[in-house]
């Protein structure tokens, strides 16, 4: 499966992005703290050159909170860059991004102070991939409903700045998707945490995808969730065992099993088999 999606607003976004940048203090990177490789555009980094950066694993809620806690322990020790556990949604963790953004700004907010510059505020750029959430966190930080919002990837259309207090302005950006995935798990995982719009991918395969990771990681979850005594070693057994167990049924009482792979991805997306991470750091 190759899984493209490169809509035109998408290459307009990293043309503005670019254009934008000399005006920019600091990058906000977003990423899903259930997929922090994968959700994470491969592109940015050559975008945003050396712009300080803060780096926000969102979606905490929905993400194991150990593996959450290993892998800011790893952009500390191998990336050199802050990275904090947030959930935009609840607003966890979202008091501390202004203070973050000085800390990586004060060199430069001291050097201006030196030569007596009048203070301004920090400008920040948020940027991520669609559907990670960069439109609910700008509602948090400004405490307004600023921002559209979606639960599908790409709501957001243009830019827009917007004032966090006195000492913040953040850029808000479309998301930006790399136009193919050439590992084919990458684009697995993000359909499985629904960063993907389901109606341009095979949904039945994401779903033995996500069967097969949560036999592999998390079987008690799926047992307890499903009712399962024991978990057959075959995915797609593990997908009609649910679609038995929850009544996805056709006529005759044979097993409805699209209805069984977009019950259990439904479930998944919202957090109804628990905190799960999809990655693990590498060290």
């Amino acid at each position: 499966m190759t899984i493209q999606w490169f809509p035109g607003h998408m290459a307009k976004a990293r043309r503005q992005v670019t254009e934008k940048l000399k005006l920019i203090d600091v990058v906000i990177e977003l990423l899903d703290a259930r997929l922090p490789v994968s959700s994470r555009n491969p592109m940015i980094n050559e975008i945003i050159e050396k712009k300080p950066k803060l780096v926000l694993l969102n979606k905490a809620d929905l993400a194991d909170s150990d593996i959450t806690a290993e892998w800011i322990s790893y952009f500390q020790e191998h990336e050199d860059t802050k990275a904090l556990a947030v959930d935009a949604q609840s607003g966890q963790g979202i008091k501390q991004i202004p203070g973050q953004c000085r800390a990586l700004m004060q060199h430069m907010l001291q050097k201006r102070a030196d030569k007596g510059m009048l203070p301004r505020s920090i400008r920040a750029l948020i940027v991520g991939i669609p559907n990670v959430g960069k439109s609910s966190l700008i509602n948090r930080l400004a405490n307004k409903n600023m921002a559209k919002t979606g639960d599908r990837p790409g709501v957001t259309k243009a830019q827009q700045w917007i004032k966090v207090g006195s000492e913040l302005e953040l850029l808000d950006t479309p998301g930006i998707l790399w136009p193919k995935f050439e590992d084919q798990q990458v684009g697995l995982k993000l359909a499985a945490s629904g960063a993907i719009k389901d109606e341009i991918l095979d949904f039945i395969e994401v779903a033995l995808y996500t069967a097969n990771y949560l036999k592999e990681y998390y079987p008690d979850r799926l047992q307890e969730r499903y009712g399962l005594d024991e978990l057959p070693e075959d995915k797609v057994e593990i997908i009609e065992r649910i679609g038995e167990k929850r009544g996805c049924l056709m006529r005759g009482g044979i097993i409805d099993y699209e209805k069984a792979c977009e019950l259990l991805l439904r479930e998944v997306r919202a957090g109804k088999l628990g905190q799960i991470s999809f990655e693990r750091p590498e060290v």
